[in-house]
């Protein structure tokens, strides 16, 4: 459902993202990886066509997204690190404006929207504007607003920060739930343990360049040394040796 063929981005003589290649089947939760600054939320940006890449292509349900950006994105939802939300709309509002870039409404997306509402615990402030809304619930809105058109991919960035207990795993559940249903999602965070609990395949990304993809098998042979847990694989491929280092001047 996503792919990624050499996709770059440069910032003048700073590359972020270089030359990456990547494909996410259908009915899967991937997980994205990397330690900060690595290309992350660029390559999810350039995903959602919000970036415009430096060159490659991406294709979502194999379709090339800077040849038809329209069709493409028709078939996304994405869920930014960073919730922005015209203040001035109520919940109940942003939905329905959101729906309506998909070209959906009537009683079904209202019907919808309300049960995605009820189940972050929002039904009581749809009818509120987003100004009184706090951080979390605004996140709680964004995630909703994702699902409400029956997207094809939805690519997440950093899903869980945020949101309380209850809302976490309510959202574990819904991912789940959805790529049972032949659905895709792309999801980037820094919490190792969600990631090993939920993934069904994993991508590393280290200063811009993939440095492992897949199961969590695979991604042990590709550790190496006897990593089992997704941490030791994480810290193996992208700095063990730094981290070490670092304790060693704290000890001096």
């Amino acid at each position: 459902m996503i792919r990624l063929q050499q996709l770059t981005k440069r910032y003048g003589s700073f590359t972020a993202v270089n030359a990456i290649d990547l494909e996410v089947p259908r009915g899967q939760l991937f997980g994205f990886l990397g330690p900060n600054g690595a290309g992350k939320t660029t390559t999810l940006r350039m995903i959602a066509g919000i970036l415009r890449p430096t060159g490659g292509t991406v294709e979502i349900g194999g379709i090339d997204i800077a040849r038809d950006p329209m069709a493409a994105k028709m078939k996304l939802g994405f869920i930014p690190d960073r919730p922005f939300i015209y203040e001035k709309l109520t919940g109940a509002e942003f939905m329905r404006f959101v729906a309506g870039l998909y070209d959906q409404e009537g009683p079904e997306v209202e019907h919808r929207a309300r049960e995605l509402l009820a189940l972050f615990d929002l039904e009581e402030w749809r009818d509120e504007l987003v100004e009184s809304y706090s951080h979390g619930m605004r996140q709680k809105l964004i995630i909703s607003s994702a699902f409400v058109h029956r997207a094809e991919v939805i690519v997440v960035d950093e899903p869980m920060v945020g949101l309380d207990p209850k809302a976490a795993r309510i959202l574990k559940d819904l991912f789940r739930e959805y790529v049972n249903r032949g659905n895709t999602i792309m999801m980037s965070t820094h919490t190792l343990e969600v990631a090993e609990a939920m993934c069904d395949r994993i991508a590393i990304i280290q200063a811009g360049k993939i440095r492992a993809s897949g199961t969590m098998a695979e991604l042990r042979q590709s550790a190496e040394g006897g990593a089992e847990g997704l941490e030791e694989i994480f810290l193996k491929l992208t700095g063990e040796n730094a981290a070490r280092e670092l304790i060693e001047v704290l000890n001096a």
